[in-house]
């Protein structure tokens, strides 16, 4: 599973001092879902990527380790 993601996604969670529920209700899914994304243990679709990107002010290929 992509490690990289859910190390950026915890990061910029942290950075904003947001809980993973916080994250969870703005995007529309479950705390638990989040959680294994943040722990690379699922892989989101594309369109969640894309509102995650969108969510942090980040790019798909900043969170998916591709840029920096």
């Amino acid at each position: 599973m992509d490690i990289i993601l859910g190390k950026r996604l915890k990061e910029l969670r942290e950075e904003r001092n947001l809980t993973q529920k916080q994250v969870a209700v703005a995007l529309g899914i479950h705390s638990v879902t989040y959680l294994h994304y943040e722990k690379g243990q699922r892989e989101p679709p594309l369109s969640l990527l894309a509102d995650m990107a969108k969510f942090y002010g980040e790019t798909v290929d900043y969170l998916l380790g591709i840029s920096d």
